[in-house]
């Protein structure tokens, strides 16, 4: 078993050598399998040819093999399932290898649980070594309250912590930590985050929220290159063994670098489009750098930002107030509140760059579409495809503005798991009709794409894809699916997954669908999830990963 695998990452190492550019010119025939192109004119094809990095022919295995030459290479699918390649609208690549590294929580039922592993995780690490990651999610456990810095101090006397929910919005510091970062009663939450207090007493509960996290965060030293590198890696293989082909990253200056030096030693076996932030336009701008900018492996893609929180930390931003709260709205981000995010779309915009904002709350999705059309009124005319991240939470009214505007709604089905179990405890039954509205925005022609947001959810899109399909929640409770009128079909679903993607990141002619003259991008696995039950869709498995012609995963390699 070790010598195959070592056989397999050495076979696998040697085909990255070619990513960067061309594959080799050698032909690769593709048949005997169900071949689904997603170009509406001709959805299934019996063949598909390859020469180097592009597709020339789909069609007929008749015609398919008239085009043969000597030396090419079959792929006998057997029966299996081949897709367009598919990518993810929305990750945190880097963080997301991290997390596959770290300390994850989110297995734990139990707030006793919840503190044994930590203590199990914390044995193993020195003294005074920050220990971070998390992933936890207290609707999980038998008490849904917030943990608190008592709950862990017993076992991390000799340790900072600080751990985040699974939504990235909020993270535990235990009193360590707190005490390193000064944070006391007297310490006044910042704009666009909140320190959560002792209501009795005062004091710092050890929760804090959204910008508040950063007090502590921004103590914690910065991962060498080689822990950057193995979490790259491991995000790279990830990636591979689930089927994807492309990503569109929420992207840092050191992650780009890290990128680029993948991409110059041929180790980037996935595609991606990077989403540097917002601030960052001004030296992009600068330099006469647009989106689009870089090789068709790595783009600098778009600028990412942030107009509110999360419906879990209760700081996503509403026009209603939460149930348990009448005077709470939620939390605009402070670049929201100081008005500095409408200013910088509007100047990154008018210098060539994408926008894509995250935005949870209805007010959060309907203040970046106020900011989307006044960038269409203020500025030239263009294709500019701005981008709304997540469109959690949407009025009937704005749904249309979004195919007035062409703005493109980013989105991550596989979040609707978790929420449907407790969303009516934020918002109320009479609000929860405007979650994750995938079949009205499609009725409305509106442009969808759909990832994960990994680190924070699982990377796996046929999860995705069982959730938007059957909207099922965790809790079982929603058989019929959680609003199911909002249910849409597996094509749709692929579709978004695909064509829906490439179009978010301008790249529709080259990748989204199996038409000659694209790149050979394909997503083969061991199911037609067209037509099997649904509820089988979550457990598919991905038999082969093939990215700019390279097989960069093979199942049958890895056993």
């Amino acid at each position: 078993m070790k010598l195959k695998k070592i056989f397999y990452k050495t076979a696998i190492f040697a085909c990255f050598l070619t990513l960067s550019g061309n594959a080799q010119m050698k032909q690769v025939f593709y048949h005997n399998g169900v071949i689904y192109t997603g170009n509406p004119q001709q959805k299934y094809v019996e063949s598909v040819l390859t020469e180097g990095n592009l597709i020339v022919f789909a069609g007929s295995e008749a015609e398919a093999r008239k085009k043969l030459q000597p030396g090419y290479q079959e792929i006998n699918l057997k029966g299996a399932l081949m897709l367009p390649g598919l990518s993810d609208d929305h990750v945190h690549f880097v963080s997301g290898g991290e997390s596959l590294a770290g300390l994850n929580l989110r297995g734990a039922t139990s707030t006793t649980e919840f503190t044994q592993l930590l203590q199990q995780f914390i044995s193993g690490k020195e003294k005074g070594s920050w220990i971070t990651g998390g992933d936890w999610d207290h609707e999980s456990w038998e008490k849904k309250d917030l943990p608190t810095k008592e709950m862990i101090d017993d076992v991390s006397p000799d340790n900072p912590v600080l751990i985040h929910r699974f939504d990235g919005h909020i993270a535990l510091a235990n009193s360590v930590a707190l005490r390193m970062a000064g944070i006391t009663s007297a310490t006044v939450s910042p704009p666009g985050g909140e320190i959560v207090k002792d209501k009795k007493t005062g004091e710092p509960t050890g929760i804090l929220i959204d910008n508040a996290i950063d007090l502590v965060s921004a103590l914690i030293p910065d991962a060498s290159l080689k822990e950057k590198e193995e979490w790259l890696n491991l995000a790279l293989e990830e990636a591979a063994k689930l089927g994807l082909t492309m990503v569109h990253d929420i992207t840092y200056r050191d992650d780009l670098r890290l990128y680029q030096k993948y991409e110059k030693e041929g180790r980037l076996t996935c595609r991606i489009y990077t989403r540097m932030p917002v601030a960052d336009f001004k030296y992009l701008a600068a330099l006469g750098i647009q989106s689009g900018f870089g090789s068709d492996m790595l783009k600098i893609g778009s600028l990412k930002a942030f107009s509110d929180g999360s419906l879990g930390a209760a700081s996503a931003w509403f026009f209603d107030p939460y149930v348990t709260d009448p005077n709470w709205y939620g939390l605009p981000s402070d670049i929201v509140s100081n008005d500095s995010l409408r200013s910088w779309c509007l100047q990154a915009d008018a210098a060539g760059l994408q926008i894509s904002v995250h935005a949870i709350g209805d007010r959060a999705n309907s203040y970046m579409l106020d900011v989307a059309e006044e960038i269409n009124a203020k500025n030239p005319p263009r294709d500019r495809r701005f981008r709304i991240e997540h469109a959690q939470h949407l009025r009937t009214e704005d749904i249309a503005r979004f195919k007035k505007l062409n703005v493109v709604a980013s989105m991550q089905p596989v979040h609707l798991v978790d929420d449907g179990n407790w969303a009516h405890k934020r918002i109320g039954e009479d609000r929860i009709s405007s979650s994750y509205r995938f079949a009205d925005l499609l009725a409305a022609g509106v442009h969808i794409g759909f990832g994960s947001d990994w680190w924070v959810a699982s990377l796996n899109p046929f999860r995705g894809i069982y959730a938007a399909v059957t909207r099922r929640t965790l809790d079982g409770k929603n058989p019929n699916g959680w609003i199911p009128e909002q249910k849409i079909s597996v094509e749709q679903a692929v579709v978004a997954y695909t064509l829906g993607n490439a179009y978010a990141a301008f790249m529709e002619d080259k990748l989204g669908t199996i038409d000659p003259n694209k790149y050979a991008d394909f997503t083969i696995i061991d199911r037609n999830i067209f037509e099997i039950d649904p509820e089988l869709i979550k457990d598919t498995q991905v038999l082969r990963t093939v990215v700019n012609g390279v097989t960069v995963y093979s199942k049958s390699a890895e056993r």
